[in-house]
Formats: C-alpha cells, structure tokens, sequence
C-alpha cells in the first residue's frame, strides 16, 4: 500500500492537525451531522467545528463536547479559519441550505480542500456554473450511483453500467477526486488516478454510514494528506471498519455509529498490515 497516514509528532498541539468546519445537518437530519463531526475527529484532525442551526447544534452537544458549535449566520467568519471544509451531511436542500452552499462555494479559499457529499452533492449539480467558476483545485466529491447520475446529467443504469467510467467522468468534469461509494468503492481523479476498494461488507448498507466516511476523509485531510490520498485511505479504513464491525455484531446490526467506534481499531490494523 503506497498510501500513508500523515505523520504525528510528539512536539505538537491540536492546531498543528487541522481545523475541519463541517457545514451539515438540517432540523430533522441531526444525526449526520453528529456522525460526520465526530469521525473526523476520531480520525485525527484537530479541531472540528460543525456550522448548523440552532436545533441541530443543541441534539449534537447533548451527544458530544468534543465538536465545537457555530450558528450559521457565522459561516463566513470559520471559512476564513478551516483548513479543510466539509458539507452536505444531512444538509437538505432548502433555501438555508442553498445559502449556505452558495456561501461556501463563493467565499471559501479555492487552494483549500473541500469535500463535498449528500444533500451537498444534489445542490452541486444545481449550481454547476457556480462551482466551475471558482475554480477549486483540491475537491473531493463522494456521491453513491443515484447522486453521481445528477451530477452526470445521466441514468442511475448508465451508472453502475460502468461504475470506473462514471467516476472518472465526473472528476473531469468538476475537477475533482470522485469517491463513487458501491460494493467495491472506486476512488479516481481527473488526471485518471484509480483505487478500487475491496474493504467493506453489507453490514454497512445503513444509513450514515456515508457521513462517516465523510468526516474520515475529511479528518485525515485536515492532517495534511492531499486529497487523493485521504480519499483512498478513508475508504480502505472506512471499510476496515465495517469488518471488524461486523466480526464482533453480524452484519445485520452494525449502525452508523458503530462505525465511529472502531476507527480507533481500524487505524490500529491499519498501521500493523499495510
């Protein structure tokens, strides 16, 4: 495996590991935003502030005191912080998510790393021209074959037809790395780098378990992984997860946030076999 985790060091403090700022979550969608925060911390960086509304801020504090909280109508001012930013998880697509969106995409630092997924994804699609013109150089957008059809302008069927393809066309198309999320997630660039994944089981076909996913990328690259490569070990450690996850509950009963509690073991197996 060529693909390394970032280094740690001894000498270091929490701001020498990144500020993720995690614009996720909606009123009835709480929980993404939960899952998606607390993975990237799970997974290293050293901050993460998750940007949401008043009700989505109060149900993930009553869960964690590890997230730090701003209201929205702050967005702007924790842009100009993030090293790296993420959103979409369990963001909706209503007119505050749609400003938010547009928030990012015109104001965030372009160099900067920004992942991209769920409700996010969907608002991508709607504001190409937006998007393209800022011109960002380090995106990471991690659509399932439904949202990767929208961005497509395509089938669901042309798809998973030809799932390599797919991705592929879509990191060309946005200028991004593509992590199109199926049995064996492929991860590709637009340059036309490629990883397929052969970690992960059904155990996983659960809701939130894409937010995860998210924050795990998203953490690692907060770390100073380019994105690239925080995509395919997020990935292959998200799917370590799922198996250690399922050894220990069947794959009948591993929930999202089951995930979240073997990060800790997946880096473990992680650095001892690859």
């Amino acid at each position: 495996m060529d693909y390394k985790l970032p280094e740690r060091f001894e000498n270091s403090n929490k701001s020498d590991y990144g500020r993720v700022v995690n614009v996720a979550g909606s009123d009835y969608m709480s929980g993404a935003a939960y899952l998606s925060s607390v993975s990237a911390l799970k997974s290293g960086c050293g901050y993460c502030y998750l940007v949401s509304s008043e009700r989505v801020i109060n149900s993930v504090a009553a869960q964690t005191q590890n997230v730090v909280f701003a209201p929205l109508n702050k967005l702007k001012d924790y842009l100009n912080i993030a090293d790296v930013v993420e959103i979409g998880c369990g963001l909706s697509t209503d007119d505050v998510a749609l400003n938010s969106f547009k928030t990012v995409i015109s104001v965030y630092d372009s160099e900067k790393p920004l992942i991209i997924d769920a409700d996010g994804l969907n608002l991508l699609s709607q504001n190409f021209e937006l998007f393209i013109k800022r011109k960002f150089k380090n995106v990471v957008l991690t659509p399932h074959p439904k949202e990767a059809a929208r961005l497509l302008g395509v089938s669901s069927e042309d798809v998973l037809h030809n799932i390599e393809s797919a991705a592929l066309n879509i990191s060309k198309r946005y200028n991004a790395v593509t992590v199109l999320k199926t049995h064996n997630t492929v991860v590709a660039d637009f340059s036309g780098r490629k990883y397929v994944n052969n970690t992960g089981n059904n155990a996983m076909a659960k809701a939130g378990s894409g937010d995860v996913l998210t924050g795990m990328i998203s953490g690692i690259t907060a770390q100073g992984a380019d994105v690239f490569t925080s995509s395919v070990l997020g990935v292959l450690l998200h799917g370590i997860c799922g198996d250690l996850a399922r050894k220990d509950l069947t794959e009948y009963s591993v929930m999202a946030d089951d995930l979240i509690n073997y990060i800790p073991a997946a880096f473990k197996y992680y650095l001892n076999n690859y």
